[in-house]
Formats: C-alpha cells, sequence, structure tokens
C-alpha cells in the first residue's frame, strides 16, 4: 500500500486537529490563492487585513473556521525574504500544508498518537512562529505531523519523546505578533520523511521542488476529510 493510500485508510472520520467544541458543519473553505481577485482589495502584506479578511469571511457566511491551501499558489509570501529568491521558479510561494483559520488562543489537538518529535519557535518574518512536530508510528508506518503558528507558551513546558495521545490538546493558536505576522490560523502538514529536520520543515515549496514536496507532504485531507 502506499503512502497515500494509507493515509486515506486510517480513520473513516474525519480526523479534528483544531477546535474540539466546534462542529465540522461549522467549517467553511477558502481560497486564498494569487487568483483570488477578492484578496486585491487591500494589502497583503499586512497581517491585521488579513485578519480584517478572514473574520468577515467567517462573519459573513455565519462560520467558525476557514480551511483550505494545499498546493495554493500564494502572493502573501512575497512580502517576506524568507520565501523570495531571484528567479521565478525558485520563489517559495506553493502552500504544502491545509491552513485551518481561526481566532487565537483555539486549542489544537494531535492528529494520531505519537511522541513529541521536536519543537522550535521559527522567528523569521512570515515564518511559523512557535511549531510542534509529532511523531507517528502506525501499522510499523512512520510519519510526521507539523502544527505550526502557535502561541509561545505552546513549546515553553514541551519535551522531546514525550508521548501524546490522538485528539489531546498540545497547544494553542497565537496571535499575529508571534506567529510570524499571520492572522491567527493551524498550519497543518503530514510530512513521509521528516530528513534531518528539527521543529521546522517547509511548508511552502517553488515551483522547481513541488515534486518532491507533494510526493513528501501529500494532501492533509486524505486524513483531515474536509473536502
Amino acid at each position: 500500500m502506499d503512502f497515500k493510500s494509507f493515509l486515506e485508510k486510517l480513520s473513516d472520520f474525519p480526523v479534528k486537529v483544531i477546535a474540539p467544541g466546534v462542529d465540522f458543519d461549522a467549517y467553511i473553505p477558502i481560497d486564498l490563492s494569487h487568483n483570488n481577485a477578492a484578496l486585491e482589495a487591500f494589502d497583503v502584506s499586512c497581517s491585521q487585513s488579513w485578519i480584517g479578511f478572514i473574520n468577515d469571511y467567517l462573519k459573513t457566511h455565519n462560520k467558525s473556521i476557514a480551511f483550505g491551501g494545499y498546493l495554493e499558489t500564494r502572493s502573501i509570501y512575497n512580502r517576506s525574504s524568507h520565501f523570495n529568491t531571484k528567479t521565478s521558479l525558485d520563489e517559495r510561494n506553493i502552500h504544502l500544508g491545509v491552513d485551518l483559520w481561526c481566532a487565537a488562543e483555539t486549542p489544537v489537538l494531535a492528529a494520531f498518537d505519537g511522541v513529541v518529535h521536536s519543537f522550535k519557535d521559527n522567528t523569521n518574518y512570515g515564518d511559523y512562529g512557535p511549531t510542534i512536530i509529532l511523531k507517528h508510528c502506525i501499522d510499523s508506518v512512520t510519519f510526521y505531523t507539523l502544527y505550526g503558528h502557535l502561541s509561545k507558551s505552546s513549546i515553553n513546558t514541551l519535551y522531546k519523546n514525550t508521548q501524546v495521545s490522538k485528539k489531546q490538546i498540545i497547544g494553542y493558536l497565537g496571535s499575529a505578533n508571534v506567529n510570524g505576522d499571520y492572522a491567527p490560523h493551524l498550519h497543518f502538514q503530514i510530512i513521509k520523511d521528516i530528513e534531518d529536520f528539527e521543529g521546522d520543515y517547509p511548508g511552502v515549496s517553488s515551483q522547481n521542488d513541488v515534486a518532491f514536496y507533494s510526493a513528501n507532504c501529500p494532501d492533509p485531507n486524505l486524513v483531515l476529510k474536509l473536502e
């Protein structure tokens, strides 16, 4: 069985990674790609503009959590030298996880039983901010899940190899001043081979590298089952 099929068969039901008290019918997809004309109406480099846009979107649709973004090409990364390069094919602007947008301090849940692999405060402008990576071994298959844009308190008392259980609260969403300067959200990513990374792993790819990263980081919706 290939890795994508393995992930899809892990659960017959959607795996919840955020907001344990919010039902899935309160979720709504959102398009944050460079093709969305609605994003032209505000300064995409400003976190406060993003906060207003996300909040208005949720309020207009009477929903609590907006989600989406896997392999979405986004303009927001243009604001940061952390992602920019001299050539368009090397520019990192293709998103490798699913984002779940909601209020700061929303609880974040472990997707599966596992252990704390690593954690780190990634402080580059536009980066993850506080990040946790969990290691899972299920049916002899080892893989990793990454939780980015958390609060600083989420990593203050962590230890490597601490056991965690599925649905256990492992942290909380950070605000814009600690999460890389974004509207509050969870970046959730599945990683087959973590390589030598600790507390970090690329969450945005260039066009040149997207074939590798999309294979190593398959669509989280295989387990989230939100669409």
